[in-house]
């Protein structure tokens, strides 16, 4: 089956957009979202790698940041987290769409559940590949205490020294695997839910109120399929490079759950959902209302 533009226009699309028009759009979605949601992913990477920062909860954790390194220290990695979006969300959102008609989602009777998951997977996965170096970086920069704001050029210097190029993609098993479950999750169920919620209530799918109720369902159902790996991966990229604690993605895995107990994996479920809710909300309505500027139509 051919996939060209001129056989095979987008579903969704009224007018037929570019790759680059779509990567743009999702880019520029993220990185505004992340600009204000930041403050919650330093909250929730320093519950996940301190039993201290774990036992203040939430509301304990940011007091602490802001009474002991100032409140600037809640936007830590903020620059590195811009990279991050504008590589991997861009990619993950603007490439869900290709996914799913080279997953054959070319009329509703075709378009299933799992073939949405398969495309917002396989885009995740991609977009993965693209962000990682920056993710590690954010996840340096956000741990880092102290009332200095470590620099994103003076932490690439320092992984580069210490642990090399291959530092850039320590974590990069969780990563993906994280990725390919956020983004598969949250594409998929976003999509599904709109179908629901026009059903139920007779609004449109450019509604901001059917975005919204689409976009808050899929960030809890995210959450609670992510959080796992999401533990996973910032073990691992975290880990000093001179005292090497995981070998890999299973093996953090089976050791935090021998020696920690399996609801660790789920620590900072309540900041990674506050983080998720917000962060899906603004990015899918922005992205939305962004594909509707440009002529195209609701996912």
């Amino acid at each position: 089956m051919s996939l060209s533009s001129q056989q095979k226009p987008l579903a969704t699309s009224a007018i037929q957009p570019s790759l680059l028009q779509q990567v743009g759009m999702a880019g520029g979605a993220a990185v505004i979202t992340v600009t204000f949601i930041h403050p919650i992913d330093v909250v929730k990477t320093r519950i996940q790698i301190s039993k201290e920062y774990s036992a203040l909860g939430m509301s304990g954790t940011v007091k602490k940041i802001v009474g002991g390194e100032g409140t600037a220290a809640l936007w830590k990695g903020v620059n590195a987290a811009w990279l991050r979006e504008a590589s991997y969300t861009s990619l993950r959102l603007g490439l869900y769409e290709p996914c799913k008609v080279a997953f054959g989602c070319t009329t509703p009777e075709s378009t299933t559940f799992i073939k949405k998951f398969a495309a917002g997977s396989a885009a995740g996965a991609l977009g993965s590949l693209a962000g990682n170096p920056f993710d590690v970086l954010k996840t340096k920069m956000m741990a880092a205490e102290g009332k200095v704001t470590p620099s994103i050029v003076g932490t690439a210097k320092d992984l580069l020294k210490n642990q090399g190029i291959g530092g850039f993609y320590r974590g990069i098993d969780s990563n993906v695997a994280r990725a390919m479950v956020l983004n598969g999750t949250k594409m998929a169920v976003y999509d599904q839910a709109k179908g629901y919620v026009v059903q139920a209530t007779g609004l449109s799918k450019t509604s901001l109120a059917t975005q919204f109720l689409s976009a808050v369902t899929a960030g809890f159902f995210m959450t609670c399929t992510v959080s796992p790996f999401d533990m996973v991966r910032t073990r691992l990229m975290n880990q000093p490079a001179n005292a090497k604690i995981y070998n890999n993605a299973l093996d953090c895995f089976v050791k935090i759950i021998k020696n920690e107990g399996p609801a660790t994996l789920w620590r900072g479920f309540m900041p990674i959902w506050s983080r998720f809710a917000p962060t899906t909300t603004i990015q899918l309505v922005i992205f939305e209302q962004l594909r509707v500027l440009s002529g195209m139509k609701s996912l």
